[in-house]
């Protein structure tokens, strides 16, 4: 049974991938993206890391991309038509050369790295058992909590910079 969920998640999180690559619409661009990481919580609940599973969904796929609607929304960008002739204008062929590259570099870094893989990477190192959820809320909320909330203090920092650079003057 876990194989079938395996494969469905996998399914949903490349076509969602996928999807945000070649979408135009920055909007559906986003909500793609946000069913890729719905699916990729999903495996991680299949590994049997639930706190990676709920951190996926309550940053990536809630704060993050809440962020991502807000500058598509803000920028008021309809269609990718409009970049397209700026990148004509920058080389045209150059940057998918560049991403082609660099899709070689990571296709070479993942093989090497698959094979240097030795045993069972995801057990635990030393005999050490998986932390739990309490133990790292505790350890986040009260060894590193100047950390946690100074960057909350940057985000919202970020976020009211970002709404006053795109504010229109009125005459």
């Amino acid at each position: 049974m876990d194989t079938l969920f395996f494969w469905l998640l996998a399914a949903f999180a490349v076509m969602g991938s996928i999807g945000v690559i070649f979408q135009r619409n920055p909007m559906y661009s986003v909500v793609l993206l946000i069913v890729s990481f719905c699916a990729l919580s999903g495996l991680y609940v299949l590994l049997g890391a639930p706190f990676v599973a709920a951190i996926q969904i309550i940053i990536y796929a809630g704060a993050i991309m809440v962020l991502f609607l807000f500058v598509v929304m803000l920028l008021n960008v309809g269609h990718e038509d409009a970049l397209a002739g700026g990148m004509r204008a920058i080389g045209g062929a150059g940057p998918r050369r560049f991403g082609a590259v660099l899709s070689l570099v990571l296709l070479g870094e993942l093989v090497w790295a698959l094979s240097r893989l030795q045993g069972a990477p995801l057990a635990p190192r030393g005999g050490q058992a998986a932390a739990s959820v309490g133990t790292i809320g505790l350890k986040l909320f009260r060894d590193y909590a100047f950390a946690f909330e100074a960057t909350s203090v940057l985000i919202l920092v970020a976020m009211v910079g970002a709404i006053v650079l795109a504010r229109k003057e009125r005459p």
